[in-house]
Protein backbone atom coordinates (compact mmCIF):
# COMPACT_ATOMS: atom_id res chain seq x y z
CA UNK A 1 0.00 0.00 0.00
CA UNK A 2 1.88 3.36 -1.45
CA UNK A 3 1.38 6.16 1.10
CA UNK A 4 0.96 9.39 -0.27
CA UNK A 5 1.89 12.76 1.68
CA UNK A 6 0.07 15.23 1.63
CA UNK A 7 0.87 18.92 0.90
CA UNK A 8 0.20 21.46 3.54
CA UNK A 9 -2.28 24.09 2.64
CA UNK A 10 -1.13 27.48 1.73
CA UNK A 11 -2.83 30.71 1.90
CA UNK A 12 -3.01 31.69 -1.45
CA UNK A 13 -1.13 35.07 -2.25
CA UNK A 14 -3.10 38.02 -3.74
CA UNK A 15 -2.54 38.53 -7.29
CA UNK A 16 0.27 41.30 -8.19
CA UNK A 17 -1.85 44.39 -9.48
CA UNK A 18 -2.31 44.17 -13.50
CA UNK A 19 -0.75 47.00 -15.21
CA UNK A 20 -2.88 49.98 -15.75
CA UNK A 21 -2.56 52.98 -17.64
CA UNK A 22 -1.29 55.95 -15.32
CA UNK A 23 -1.39 59.17 -16.13
CA UNK A 24 1.55 61.59 -15.11
CA UNK A 25 1.51 64.74 -13.22
CA UNK A 26 1.26 68.22 -14.35
CA UNK A 27 4.83 69.95 -14.73
CA UNK A 28 5.71 72.54 -11.92
CA UNK A 29 7.48 75.92 -13.06
CA UNK A 30 6.97 79.47 -12.93
CA UNK A 31 8.11 81.47 -15.71
CA UNK A 32 11.72 82.58 -14.83
CA UNK A 33 12.96 78.57 -14.13
CA UNK A 34 17.05 78.70 -14.98
CA UNK A 35 16.50 75.16 -14.23
CA UNK A 36 14.30 71.99 -15.36
CA UNK A 37 14.70 68.30 -13.87
CA UNK A 38 13.18 66.01 -15.23
CA UNK A 39 12.17 62.20 -14.30
CA UNK A 40 11.00 59.31 -16.43
CA UNK A 41 7.42 58.87 -14.95
CA UNK A 42 6.12 58.79 -11.47
CA UNK A 43 6.10 55.81 -9.30
CA UNK A 44 2.95 54.90 -7.80
CA UNK A 45 3.11 55.78 -4.53
CA UNK A 46 3.73 59.54 -5.87
CA UNK A 47 0.90 58.85 -8.51
CA UNK A 48 -1.45 57.96 -5.64
CA UNK A 49 -0.48 61.03 -3.34
CA UNK A 50 -0.01 62.85 -6.38
CA UNK A 51 3.36 64.54 -5.76
CA UNK A 52 6.57 64.48 -7.30
CA UNK A 53 8.83 61.83 -5.36
CA UNK A 54 5.91 61.15 -3.10
CA UNK A 55 8.25 57.60 -2.19
CA UNK A 56 9.79 58.35 1.42
CA UNK A 57 12.66 56.66 0.78
CA UNK A 58 13.45 58.55 -3.00
CA UNK A 59 16.37 61.00 -2.47
CA UNK A 60 15.18 63.59 -4.78
CA UNK A 61 14.32 66.23 -2.24
CA UNK A 62 17.21 65.33 -0.24
CA UNK A 63 19.40 65.47 -3.04
CA UNK A 64 17.99 69.07 -4.48
CA UNK A 65 18.07 70.22 -0.78
CA UNK A 66 21.65 69.93 -0.37
CA UNK A 67 21.98 71.20 -4.38
CA UNK A 68 20.09 74.54 -3.06
CA UNK A 69 21.60 74.71 0.50
CA UNK A 70 17.99 74.36 1.76
CA UNK A 71 16.17 71.83 4.03
CA UNK A 72 13.51 70.36 2.09
CA UNK A 73 12.51 66.95 3.22
CA UNK A 74 10.81 67.94 6.47
CA UNK A 75 8.30 70.68 4.80
CA UNK A 76 4.45 69.89 3.44
CA UNK A 77 4.81 69.29 -0.50
CA UNK A 78 3.44 72.69 -1.24
CA UNK A 79 6.13 74.46 0.47
CA UNK A 80 8.65 72.54 -1.18
CA UNK A 81 7.05 73.55 -4.13
CA UNK A 82 6.97 76.85 -3.54
CA UNK A 83 10.62 76.63 -2.84
CA UNK A 84 11.56 75.37 -5.79
CA UNK A 85 9.85 78.31 -7.64
CA UNK A 86 11.64 80.39 -5.48
CA UNK A 87 15.17 78.85 -6.23
CA UNK A 88 13.89 79.11 -9.93
CA UNK A 89 13.68 75.13 -10.72
CA UNK A 90 10.69 73.90 -12.67
CA UNK A 91 9.88 69.62 -12.68
CA UNK A 92 8.19 67.48 -15.23
CA UNK A 93 8.41 64.08 -16.58
CA UNK A 94 9.00 62.69 -20.12
CA UNK A 95 6.74 60.49 -20.01
CA UNK A 96 3.20 62.10 -19.70
CA UNK A 97 0.94 58.65 -19.32
CA UNK A 98 1.98 55.07 -19.70
CA UNK A 99 0.93 51.43 -18.91
CA UNK A 100 2.70 50.00 -16.03
CA UNK A 101 2.46 47.88 -13.45
CA UNK A 102 4.55 48.85 -10.60
CA UNK A 103 7.10 51.67 -10.36
CA UNK A 104 9.82 49.88 -11.80
CA UNK A 105 10.96 51.99 -15.51
CA UNK A 106 11.91 48.87 -16.90
CA UNK A 107 8.00 47.87 -16.48
CA UNK A 108 6.72 51.24 -18.60
CA UNK A 109 5.07 49.97 -21.53
CA UNK A 110 3.59 51.87 -24.93
CA UNK A 111 4.64 55.47 -22.99
CA UNK A 112 3.21 59.09 -24.55
CA UNK A 113 5.69 61.68 -24.38
CA UNK A 114 5.24 65.15 -22.53
CA UNK A 115 5.45 68.11 -24.94
CA UNK A 116 8.59 69.42 -23.60
CA UNK A 117 8.19 71.30 -27.17
CA UNK A 118 5.52 73.72 -25.22
CA UNK A 119 7.29 73.88 -22.03
CA UNK A 120 10.75 74.87 -23.02
CA UNK A 121 8.98 77.61 -25.16
CA UNK A 122 7.37 78.61 -21.74
CA UNK A 123 10.80 79.07 -20.01
CA UNK A 124 13.07 81.84 -21.23
CA UNK A 125 15.31 81.88 -18.87
CA UNK A 126 16.30 77.96 -19.33
CA UNK A 127 19.86 77.76 -18.60
CA UNK A 128 19.99 73.56 -17.52
CA UNK A 129 17.62 70.46 -18.26
CA UNK A 130 19.00 67.75 -16.07
CA UNK A 131 17.37 64.37 -16.63
CA UNK A 132 16.86 62.61 -12.93
CA UNK A 133 18.47 58.61 -13.88
CA UNK A 134 18.95 56.95 -17.33
CA UNK A 135 15.29 55.95 -18.41
CA UNK A 136 14.56 60.17 -18.47
CA UNK A 137 17.81 60.76 -19.89
CA UNK A 138 17.77 58.25 -22.80
CA UNK A 139 14.26 59.46 -23.53
CA UNK A 140 14.09 62.84 -23.20
CA UNK A 141 17.89 63.10 -25.14
CA UNK A 142 15.93 61.94 -28.53
CA UNK A 143 12.75 64.39 -27.48
CA UNK A 144 15.53 67.46 -27.49
CA UNK A 145 17.03 66.00 -30.11
CA UNK A 146 13.89 66.00 -32.35
CA UNK A 147 13.55 69.51 -31.37
CA UNK A 148 16.82 70.30 -32.91
CA UNK A 149 17.72 73.15 -30.25
CA UNK A 150 21.01 72.76 -28.03
CA UNK A 151 21.14 76.10 -26.25
CA UNK A 152 20.71 74.43 -22.74
CA UNK A 153 23.29 72.98 -20.23
CA UNK A 154 22.22 69.64 -20.66
CA UNK A 155 22.98 67.31 -17.07
CA UNK A 156 22.29 63.24 -16.97
CA UNK A 157 22.17 62.68 -13.23
CA UNK A 158 22.20 59.54 -11.40
CA UNK A 159 18.36 58.31 -10.56
CA UNK A 160 17.17 59.22 -6.95
CA UNK A 161 15.20 56.24 -6.93
CA UNK A 162 16.14 53.51 -4.04
CA UNK A 163 15.57 51.55 -6.55
CA UNK A 164 19.21 52.84 -7.89
CA UNK A 165 21.53 51.93 -5.55
CA UNK A 166 24.38 54.28 -5.85
CA UNK A 167 25.28 55.24 -2.64
CA UNK A 168 23.70 58.27 -1.49
CA UNK A 169 27.15 60.93 -1.45
CA UNK A 170 28.34 59.57 -5.14
CA UNK A 171 24.44 60.74 -5.83
CA UNK A 172 24.96 63.68 -4.27
CA UNK A 173 28.57 64.55 -6.43
CA UNK A 174 26.88 64.38 -9.28
CA UNK A 175 23.81 66.35 -8.56
CA UNK A 176 26.02 68.95 -7.10
CA UNK A 177 26.71 69.91 -11.06
CA UNK A 178 23.86 71.27 -10.92
CA UNK A 179 25.31 74.13 -8.69
CA UNK A 180 28.01 74.93 -11.21
CA UNK A 181 28.17 77.89 -13.51
CA UNK A 182 26.88 77.17 -17.43
CA UNK A 183 30.20 75.91 -19.42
Amino acid sequence: MSQTKSRPIIAEESPPEPARRWQGLAPQFGPDARWLLLGSFPGVASLKAQQYYGHPRNQFWRLLGAVLGCELVGLAYEDRLALLRQHRVALWDVITETEREGSLDSSIRDPLSSDLASLLSALPQLETIAFNGGTAARLGLKQLERLGQSRWRVLCLPSSSPAYTLPYDAKLEAWLSLAQDKQ
